[in-house]
């Protein structure tokens, strides 16, 4: 029913910020909990933010608080990602999901049925 695009990765050095969008398209005027994840080589996907359909709800992973905020343009079909104080550590491929909303938000990937091919974020020294 959704189909999900990110966009906006790319090179950047340590201590620099970087954009991410996830673009909906389908059926967008339906109500979904959105979240992002990433992957590094050799490293198990992780939870990085996710936002509840009506904005109320809001989880950050303990490593990215207060570098990372995740946002909704509801007009655009959009999610963004604003990551500054970029680290090395923060190289992967992140990806953006999206889910039915419940009576709660998920951090958990197994969760989300919707996924975007992910974009690429390295982060250099």
């Amino acid at each position: 029913q959704v189909q999900l695009v990110e966009s906006g990765g790319g090179l950047v050095q340590a201590g620099g910020s970087l954009r991410l969008s996830c673009a909906a398209s389908g059926r967008t005027f339906g109500s979904y909990d959105m979240g992002w994840f990433r992957q590094a080589p050799g490293k198990e996907r992780e939870f990085v933010a996710a936002i509840s359909w009506n904005t109320d709800i809001i989880y950050y992973a303990d490593s990215v608080k207060g570098r990372f905020t995740i946002s909704t343009d509801a007009a655009r079909n959009t999610v963004y990602l604003q990551m500054s104080s970029l680290k090395p550590e923060d190289t992967a491929v992140y990806s953006c999901a999206a889910r039915e909303p419940e009576y709660r938000l998920y951090r958990e990937a197994r969760r989300y049925r919707y996924w975007g091919q992910g974009t690429q974020v390295t982060v250099s020294s």
